[in-house]
């Protein structure tokens, strides 16, 4: 493979298809993954550096092997490589700038002194491109000792936190006009004439055979008074039809068939009915309940025959 594609070709062949692989597989949204997420890029960095360093490192062991070849052999293989690819001149003053390496017949000029055994060492300058990474790092711990150390920065796991605290509020506030997000806490009564048009087509499709169609209670209790067995007023309501009544007795949930906006309006519009006094409404159940972020005002209640009155 070395022979038929060159090196200046294989690594970024090798690096953008790692790189697409990254892109395909991780899902970040609008934006690139290595911008979304650093530590993607990081590994970009890492992996272009690796593969650069072993080519450089492959192309100087080769280098060296052929100067321990024989003339023979370096003529063979020169004749077996004059049918394949062969390194452009440019290439190879590059390889030289970022290796330094010199010949072998230099060799006797690298020797030091030292002899263990019968092995000498060679007085080689350290790669370039090892030096000038070494430099980098110097630089990074620099600034990395002083923007976290030093200026306080956040790290990873405050970025985090900050993320999350910043993603709970934008869910909340999305729930606030996302009507199929809709829960208790959100919902808000609906005033406006088409809503309460449409909570009573789904109060009159859905409701009726149990609190009849003016509300007035049959099997289910009376809609219209002040008791409520399970609490009044908008979010009240809304819990019940989302999770039922009374486990045994109660109301079914609605929530496996009405969305939670379709709920909205119609217990806006059940809410609507309150004082309508219907004929022969059914006896009161539950309690009377109070809005307790309404103004705190003295009620009484007073049952006469079948009819109660409400003082308040």
């Amino acid at each position: 493979m070395k022979k038929i594609i060159p090196v200046y070709v294989r690594v970024p062949v090798i690096f953008f298809a790692v790189f697409g692989a990254m892109e395909y597989f991780i899902d970040s949204g609008d934006q690139p993954a290595f911008i979304k997420f650093p530590m993607v890029s990081v590994f970009l960095f890492v992996f272009l550096f690796l593969l650069i360093a072993i080519e450089i490192t492959a192309s100087a062991i080769d280098a060296i092997t052929y100067q321990l070849l024989t003339e023979d052999q370096k003529a063979t293989l020169e004749a077996v490589s004059s049918v394949g690819f062969k390194e452009s001149e440019w290439y190879k003053n590059l390889l030289q700038k970022l290796t330094k390496t010199q010949p072998i017949e230099n060799e006797s000029q690298l020797l030091l002194e030292h002899d263990y055994d019968g092995i000498r060492e060679l007085d080689n300058n350290l790669p370039p491109w090892w030096v000038y990474l070494f430099y980098a790092c110097i630089v990074f711990a620099v600034v990395y000792l002083v923007r976290f150390e030093i200026m306080g920065g956040d790290n990873q796991e405050t970025e985090l936190k900050n993320e999350m605290a910043k993603a709970k509020i934008d869910v909340a506030e999305y729930m606030k006009t996302a009507p199929d997000l809709m829960d208790e806490k959100t919902v808000v009564l609906l005033t406006d004439a088409p809503s309460l048009a449409e909570g009573k087509s789904i109060f009159a499709a859905n409701c009726i055979p149990c609190h009849r169609v003016d509300a007035g209670g049959q099997i289910g209790p009376n809609l219209t008074d002040e008791y409520w067995i399970l609490g009044g007023g908008i979010k009240n309501i809304f819990h019940t039809l989302v999770n039922g009544g009374r486990d045994g007795k109660g109301m079914i949930s609605w929530k496996g068939t009405l969305k939670p906006k379709e709920m909205q309006k119609v217990a806006s519009y059940v809410l609507s009915l309150r004082g309508s006094n219907p004929k022969d409404p059914k006896a009161p159940d539950g309690e009377i309940w109070i809005d307790p972020s309404a103004p705190k005002t003295a009620v009484v209640a007073t049952k006469t025959g079948d009819s109660t009155k409400v003082q308040k």
